[in-house]
């Protein structure tokens, strides 16, 4: 809250205070008018004010009469779904509040896209072979793109979708992400690194971690750059009941020749230059943590040998096409595409 606390304004303090914070606060230009006992009773801006004058309100008025009585606002215990609904109703700063109607929290509905209740792991522990020498004395997360390393662009986007706890597996040069990141209080999160002592795959390094602490958690990895929508990919695992969902790279070949289907030397059909879209798995997954003890502990194993028995065992797997950009930087070229994808964000 200590972020928004020039937000903040009696009900009873005079609309030319309540102008002058606003001119303090020109990102967001919304105040809380909170009464005696710090109660939310409700919100004012630059519109309030124009429509209170417009309706004979003075300068010697207080925000009371000004305000807006009618506010969005979520109590503690809210669920991703309130949090959407507000992020598409066009809030921009939604209030959290306790059981007394006090303001605990305030979110930036322009900084977050959502509040997962996930806990997160990035695999960082590879060698990045492909990428030498640039990988000779740097690990691959560690590489510059833009301003910042890869793997701070994926934990900037976790945090983005309210991920407060990230675990990051390390080995190689692992060191230097720890250095880097120490505990994440510098970002207002906490960060654990899992030192893998020999290479533990794509999800042996799940198999360290004493306890995770949400229902579902979040496995990626360190070497990705994109948007992906988290939130679309935890809402379709959870409402479909799927022990796994997988964030998918769709993936389209053309045939430029008229293709025929056939049953032994008969020709059935004919097909004029099909397109095939095929999807290919991006690295990123939301696990029930129910399916953990399948793990072996401390062992190499791939995350996906855990996908095939799920699906084995005819448990729910399913999969969800990112929409947006996408680049798995193993290779140079991947590299330098994600480098000119960058000059291009904001």
């Amino acid at each position: 809250m200590n972020e928004f606390s020039k937000n903040i304004i009696s009900h009873n303090a005079s609309v030319i205070e309540a102008m002058k914070k606003l001119n303090e606060v020109p990102g967001s230009l919304t105040l809380f008018a909170v009464n005696e006992q710090q109660q939310l009773v409700g919100t004012l801006t630059d519109g309030d004010i124009r429509r209170g004058f417009i309706h004979g309100l003075s300068l010697t008025d207080t925000v009371e009469k000004f305000m807006l009585k009618s506010f969005h606002k979520v109590n503690n215990g809210f669920t991703v779904h309130d949090f959407k609904t507000a992020r598409e109703k066009g809030i921009r700063l939604l209030p959290v509040l306790n059981d007394k109607g006090q303001i605990e929290k305030v979110y930036d509905l322009k900084k977050r896209q959502s509040i997962l209740p996930l806990e997160a792991m990035i695999m960082a522990g590879g060698r990045g072979e492909r990428l030498r020498p640039l990988t000779d004395k740097t690990p691959k997360p560690m590489l510059p793109l833009g301003n910042k390393p890869i793997i701070e662009h994926n934990i900037d986007r976790l945090i983005s979708f309210g991920i407060e706890k990230i675990y990051i597996s390390v080995k190689y040069l692992g060191e230097q992400i720890e250095d880097y990141f120490g505990d994440g209080a510098s970002k207002g999160i906490q960060i654990e690194y899992i030192w893998e002592d020999q290479p533990l795959g794509t999800a042996g390094a799940l198999s360290l971690v004493k306890k995770f602490n949400t229902k579902h958690i979040l496995l990626m990895n360190s070497d990705l750059f994109t948007d992906t929508d988290f939130e679309d990919l935890y809402l379709n695992t959870v409402q479909q009941n799927a022990f796994m969902g997988v964030a998918t790279v769709p993936y389209t070949t053309k045939v430029p020749y008229g293709i025929f289907t056939t049953t032994e030397n008969q020709i059935t059909g004919l097909k004029e230059k099909p397109i095939y879209t095929n999807y290919a798995n991006a690295g990123i997954y939301i696990l029930n943590t129910s399916v953990l003890n399948k793990i072996p502990q401390n062992t190499f194993y791939n995350i996906t040998d855990l996908m095939e028995q799920l699906i084995a065992a005819n448990q729910i797997v399913i999969h969800n096409p990112i929409v947006g950009y996408w680049i798995d930087i193993g290779q140079h070229q991947d590299y330098k595409n994600a480098q000119e994808i960058v000059k291009h964000i904001h």
